[in-house]
């Protein structure tokens, strides 16, 4: 393939064929002789004292494996934030489901009967479930105060502004819990070597180098002797970001007790029960307005729950209050955002980050104030859009008009003012359904937030053998979406080498340099910018050592005579902030992310009034990407990312009791299925950017923001009702209606 069609061209996924085919393999593929499965016995009491644990005498436990707190070589703690997470509770259990013992035998049926012979006893403490509770709690789970971390961005004179207000309007919004649902549930293999102290680690993760931290710490090893291998990952979310050290780490005692090979796979049921999810949030906005109905002043409270432990749960709010205040201009506005601990399994990182659940808030409370105010809701918006040189909540200054650009075009595409206004009359001629549209306008930073790059540092290598082969080395993982093709693309079009003639290298932490995390918008805009430069590094080195100018065609002679003088021929480039971005961890102020990428996603949806199902007719979406390196891989995650919104907006409710999961099956934990799916039209607007691989932006998480809030804006003109929380189910609409 000629490589000027390497980049913004749709070329096969360089793992679709092996998918097809069943040939890749998953961690639990993976061929393994002489080795016990493991499993883990957890609390059935969400908070607690241990007070003994019983082995029943009667029952054989010559061939198992057992592990305790006490068999932990290094400290008992999760290295993540806070070292608060127990790797095996000790002496408390803090939710229900927190692992105690670990169990290791040949028979995997074996170990849930032995679980059965285990008895805990405990004496009980009062809990704590709710987010307002959470706030004055007898006893705080954490620290002084029971907060994980609190936030305050203030622009403006905002508490001023509100006590010469003429109005004030208000509104409180709601999200819930909600599963990942990758396809593929967690899993590890451990392997120990006894003699050289050695640990390799085997599974599905998206982040190489988080397990490899945790590991050299709990196992108390040197960084050398701790391996970590990305198997083949059936998907992540965020859910495969810091919950797979708890699950490698217990696969490791396993296996360095026992002396054999640990395979630890969690069936559907274990893995919903105790793994992270979405952080539920209650949002309280309050808008000041003067006398004509002007937007003064915006004071919004966002609270979030953490769960149990810490996990990543501060960077989690901190993303939900950058975005809470949406791509407006406020002249004032403040955001008062805090995650407090509760008695529930712990909460962690899900695709988009905290943003879907401020964003659901402040787009619902716009088309609630727009309703107030007797204005359309695109109205409203257009008239506080970011233009070019105003300024975020966080005082960043804003170069492009993309906010603007998203909105016209999704107003015009869709004819949505006509429909606003004609709907309703529609509505009156039927007796069995209502129509309604609704959207959201909404952006998204790429990367990390604030500091976040620089302090990760990031690195990537290439090489290039003797036989002109490019291979390129991140620690960035492939797990459906598409990054070993991106990574490709990139490497061939800047080495101008044909796609076939580049190898993505599996990442291994013994191998691969350390270049972040696979998460935060990141991948192809900061690691993909990297592999980009990295071969620049690589032809400059050519073309110093041969004196002329880089050459395509000369690639394998060059790269053959250059190992021949030289131990390797490789170049490497390291994670550089863009010009003129500087943040302010203490104050919150300054540039969030070094670029946004912008949408506008407008949703029309049918109401039954009999039964209250809603059904999405159609799902309209436009978004400013900078470019888009694959158009179908983009496509991809736009429709991927609608798809997944819509269950959280519409049905995915996590059924709770005593802090634990009720619903932990896909029975009646309930994710769109085919039948549910609407038409998702999707458009770019792309103006490159000038920090990304060819002007390419993140947009992995983008899609997962819009939906709900275009949805639920929706049902309420469809059904002229007030809803403020989500899931939007039948049972809840119907309560509202009828109310």
């Amino acid at each position: 393939m000629d490589y000027s069609l390497a980049l913004r061209h749709s070329v096969p996924r360089r793992e679709g064929a092996a998918k097809v085919t069943g040939a890749i393999r998953y961690v639990d593929d993976l061929p393994l002789e002489d080795f016990l499965w493991g499993a883990t016995v957890r609390s059935t009491i969400p908070h607690g004292k241990i007070l003994s644990i019983n082995f029943d005498p009667a029952f054989d436990w010559q061939n198992f494996t057992i592990v305790t707190a006490k068999d932990i070589p290094g400290p008992n703690f999760v290295p993540l934030l806070e070292k608060d997470q127990p790797v095996l509770a000790e002496s408390i259990v803090r939710h229900i489901y927190e692992p105690i013992i670990l169990l290791a035998h040949r028979d995997r049926a074996m170990l849930e009967v032995a679980k059965q012979h285990i008895h805990i006893d405990y004496q009980p403490l009062p809990a704590i479930f709710g987010l307002v509770e959470a706030l004055q709690p007898p006893t705080p789970i954490f620290g002084n105060d029971n907060l994980f971390k609190k936030i305050l961005i203030d622009k403006g004179e905002a508490p001023k502004v509100f006590t010469a207000a003429h109005e004030v309007f208000s509104g409180v919004y709601e999200t819930g819990h909600q599963e990942q649902v990758y396809l593929e549930n967690q899993g590890m293999v451990a392997h120990y070597d006894l003699g050289c102290g050695h640990l390799k680690i085997t599974g599905s993760m998206q982040c190489p180098y988080y397990v490899h931290g945790g590991l050299t710490s709990i196992m108390q090893l040197p960084e050398e002797h701790v391996e970590i291998e990305q198997a083949a990952t059936g998907g992540g979310f965020g859910g495969k970001e810091e919950y797979p050290t708890v699950i490698a780490a217990h696969a490791a005692l396993l296996a360095r007790k026992s002396g054999k090979i640990v395979k630890l796979i969690y069936d559907r049921h274990e893995d919903m029960l105790a793994t992270t999810k979405r952080h539920p949030a209650r949002v309280t906005i309050r808008t000041a307005l003067d006398k004509l109905g002007n937007i003064l002043a915006h004071d919004i409270d966002l609270l979030m729950d953490g769960g149990a432990y810490c996990t990543l749960s501060p960077v989690v709010l901190s993303r939900a209050a950058i975005h809470a205040a949406g791509p407006y201009s406020w002249d004032n506005v403040r955001v008062q955002a805090r995650s407090v601990a509760t008695h529930t399994p712990p909460n962690g990182a899900f695709r988009g980050f905290g943003a879907p659940q401020s964003i659901f808030a402040f787009e619902r409370h716009l088309d609630r104030l727009a309703k107030h105010l007797g204005q359309r809701p695109d109205q409203l918006r257009e008239k506080y859009l970011l233009h070019a040189g105003q300024t975020t909540a966080t005082g960043q200054r804003i170069e492009e008009p993309a906010a603007a650009e998203v909105l016209v075009n999704a107003i015009a595409k869709t004819d949505f003012s006509n429909k606003w206004k004609n709907l309703p009359q529609e509505n009156r001629q039927s007796k069995w359904e209502r129509r309604g549209v609704g959207m959201a306008l909404f952006f998204h930073g790429a990367g990390f937030t604030g500091s976040g790059e620089v302090y990760l540092a990031s690195k990537v290598k290439v090489d290039a053998t003797a036989e002109g082969k490019v291979r390129v080395y991140t620690a960035s993982t492939e797990m459906g979406q598409g990054k070993d093709t991106i990574f490709a693309q990139i490497a061939a079009e800047a080495m101008r080498v044909p796609l076939a003639q580049v190898e993505i290298v599996l990442p291994n932490t013994t191998v691969v340099p350390n270049s972040g995390p696979s998460v935060a918008s990141r991948t192809a805009m900061v690691v993909g910018k990297l592999v980009q430069d990295a071969c620049e590094d690589l032809k400059k080195k050519l073309s110093v050592e041969f004196g002329k100018p880089y050459e395509a065609a000369h690639l394998a002679k060059w790269a053959k005579e250059y190992l021949q003088r030289h131990d390797a021929l490789e170049g490497w480039a390291q994670y550089t902030p863009p010009p003129g971005v500087q943040w302010d961890d203490k104050s919150y102020r300054g540039a969030a992310y070094g670029t946004y990428a912008w949408a506008c996603y407008v949703a029309e949806v049918t109401v039954a009034l009999d039964t209250f199902e809603v059904k999405v007719d159609r799902f309209y979406t436009v978004q400013e990407i900078g470019k888009a390196l694959n158009p179908v891989l983009a496509h991809g995650q736009i429709e991927g990312g609608v798809v997944q919104a819509l269950g959280y907006a519409l049905c995915e409710e996590v059924k709770t009791k005593d802090g634990g999961m009720l619903n932990a099956n896909l029975t009646n934990y309930i994710i769109p299925s085919f039948v549910d799916v609407p038409s998702v039209e999707v458009e770019f607007i792309e103006h490159p950017y000038a920090f990304g691989p060819s002007g390419a932006k993140g947009i992995g998480e983008l899609p997962m923001d819009g939906p709900a809030p275009a949805v639920v804006n929706a049902i309420c003109h469809a059904l002229d009702i007030d809803v403020c929380r989500i899931p939007a189910t039948p049972e809840w609409l119907c309560r509202i209606y009828k109310a």
